[in-house]
C-alpha cells in the first residue's frame, strides 16, 4: 500500500506499503498457531493526551487510589514460592502486599496487607523473600499463622478489645495464571478470568507460561512517570531513530502488526529478518533472498537454543524462533511467547513519585519434559550507572537494545513539563496501544 493508494482511506485504514505481517508468517516453513495470524483492530481515535497524567501528583493521587488498588496485576512466580513456609512482598506505590504459602497446593496460597494490626509495622521488609513458619512483627512481636490467624499476642492481658476473629490478618484477592501469581485489593474487583481475556486462549497455542523458568530477573529504576515507560516498549514506531537506524533486513518495524483484543489486553507482533518497507528500493530479488535468510535464522535458532535447553524445536514456526510477538495486559505487564525472545516486562510506580517507576525484566527459558522449576535467580537491581550488559546470563544484543530503549526516558519525562505543546499527538495505528492505555485507565480513574 503505497501513499498515492492511501488517500481516501478513513482514519486507521492506513498501512506501511508491503507485505503485512500475517502475509510473511503464513510464510513460514512451520505453521504458525491460529492465534498468531489472528488480527484484530478497530480504530480507537480520541483527544490527544494531556501530558500532565505523566506527572500532575494530583493525576497520580488517583491512580493510587482509584487504579492500583482495584487492578488485577502479577506479584511473583508460583517458583518463588515453592515450600509452605516461603513468603514475598510486592509493592506498588503505598501499597505492600505479602503473599504467603500456608499448604502444598496452588489453592494453598493467600495474600495479606503487609502490615501489623498492631501499630502498622511491615511484617516483612519491602521488596524482600524469605521463608518463616510464622508471620511474626519484628517490634512488638504480634504472630500470625500462615493462614491469617492470631497465633501469639504479647501481654494478651492488656488488649481486652482484640478477639482472635477481628484480628485475621485482612486477605487480598489472589488469582493464578501461567505460572504466575495475580493479586487484587479490591473485594470486589472483576475475576481474573475476565480480566485476561483472549491470554489464556492464545497461550494455550505457543510453549506454556508455567513449564517456563526464570533465567534472569533484573530491576531498574527508571527516571519517569510509570505509564511512559511502559509506552516506550508498546510500540515499534521508535525502532528506527532510538535503535540507531536498525538494519532493515533485521526489522520490519513499519509494517507491523497492531491488535486491540478488549480494554486490558493488546498486541503487536513484528517479523524479524524481512524488509522494512521504510527502504523503499528493494527488488523481487531481494525479497525474495531476505525471506530465504529469515527461514536460516530461525533454523539456526532451532539448532542452537535446542542444544542449550536440550529440546525438540522442530515444530515451532519461524515467527515463534524469530519474531518480537508482544502481548500486553493492562495496567502493566508485558508478556512475549516466542522461544528466542521470552522476556516478561513490568513496569510499576516507584512508592509515591509519579516521576520515577520500577522496571522488572524477566526471562523465562522452556523448561525439559518432567523438569522442575529451579530455584529462581537473585533479583540484580541495576543502580543509575550500571548496564544491563552486567546481568548474569544477559544476552549481549539484547542488552544494548534496551539501554537504547531506556534512554530516552529522562527526556522525555523532562520534556512533558518543557513543552509548549501540552499534549501527545498518537498515530492512528502504530500507536494505537499507547491509546487503549489511557482509554482503559479512564474506566478506573474518575474526577
Amino acid at each position: 500500500m503505497n501513499v498515492e493508494s492511501q488517500k481516501g482511506l478513513k482514519p486507521g485504514e492506513a498501512r506501511a506499503p508491503g507485505p503485512s505481517t500475517k502475509d510473511i508468517i503464513l510464510q513460514d516453513t512451520n505453521k504458525a498457531p491460529d492465534a498468531l495470524v489472528t488480527e484484530n483492530f478497530t480504530y480507537n481515535a480520541r483527544e490527544d493526551i494531556a501530558y500532565e497524567r505523566y506527572y500532575d501528583p494530583a493525576f497520580f493521587q488517583k491512580e493510587v487510589e482509584q487504579l492500583w488498588s482495584k487492578v488485577w496485576q502479577w506479584a511473583c512466580r508460583l517458583e518463588h514460592i515453592p515450600e509452605v513456609g516461603d513468603n514475598y512482598v510486592y509493592d506498588v506505590g503505598p501499597y505492600s502486599i505479602l503473599i504467603v504459602r500456608h499448604g502444598e497446593g496452588p489453592e494453598d496460597i493467600k495474600a495479606y496487607h503487609n502490615s501489623c494490626l498492631h501499630r502498622g509495622t511491615q511484617l516483612k521488609p519491602s521488596d524482600s523473600q524469605s521463608h518463616s513458619a510464622k508471620l511474626r512483627c519484628p517490634f512488638h512481636g504480634w504472630e500470625w499463622n500462615l493462614d491469617g490467624t492470631v497465633s501469639e499476642i504479647p501481654c494478651r492481658w492488656d488488649f481486652p478489645k482484640v478477639t482472635d476473629e477481628e484480628f485475621k490478618l485482612p486477605e487480598v484477592k489472589v488469582g493464578f495464571w501461567g505460572g504466575f501469581v495475580f493479586i487484587n485489593m479490591d473485594p470486589d474487583s472483576i475475576s481474573l478470568e475476565e480480566h485476561l481475556e483472549v491470554l489464556p486462549d492464545h497461550f494455550s497455542q505457543f510453549f506454556p507460561l508455567d513449564r517456563r523458568y526464570i533465567e534472569v530477573h533484573l530491576r531498574r529504576e527508571l527516571p519517569c512517570n510509570w505509564k511512559a515507560a511502559a509506552e516506550a516498549f508498546i510500540e515499534a514506531y521508535h525502532v528506527r531513530e532510538t535503535h540507531n537506524g536498525a538494519d532493515p533486513v533485521g526489522n520490519g518495524c513499519t509494517n507491523a502488526q497492531y491488535d486491540v483484543f478488549g480494554d486490558n489486553v493488546t498486541r503487536f507482533v513484528h517479523t524479524i529478518g524481512y524488509p522494512s518497507p521504510n527502504w523503499p528500493n528493494e527488488t523481487a530479488e531481494d525479497i525474495a533472498n531476505s525471506m530465504e535468510e529469515r527461514i536460516k535464522a530461525a533454523q539456526a535458532n532451532r539448532e542452537t537454543l535446542g542444544e542449550k535447553y536440550d529440546l525438540d524445536l522442530s515444530g515451532y514456526s519461524d515467527s515463534e524462533m524469530l519474531d518480537s510477538i508482544e502481548y500486553f495486559c493492562f495496567p502493566n505487564m508485558f508478556l512475549f511467547p516466542g522461544i528466542t525472545l521470552p522476556m516478561i516486562y513490568r513496569f510499576r510506580p516507584n512508592g509515591m513519585d509519579p516521576d520515577s517507576s520500577l522496571f522488572d525484566l524477566l526471562f523465562l527459558r522452556p523448561l525439559k519434559e518432567g523438569e522442575e522449576h529451579p530455584e529462581p535467580p537473585e533479583v540484580v537491581r541495576l543502580g543509575p550507572e550500571e548496564v544491563y550488559a552486567t546481568v548474569p546470563n544477559m544476552d549481549p544484543g539484547l542488552a544494548i537494545v534496551y539501554e537504547q530503549d531506556t534512554s530516552n526516558l529522562e527526556a522525555q519525562q523532562r520534556g512533558f513539563k518543557a513543552g509548549a505543546k501540552r499534549v501527545q499527538t498518537l498515530a492512528n495505528y502504530q500507536e494505537s496501544r499507547v491509546r487503549q492505555v489511557h482509554i482503559t485507565l479512564d474506566k478506573y480513574v474518575k474526577d
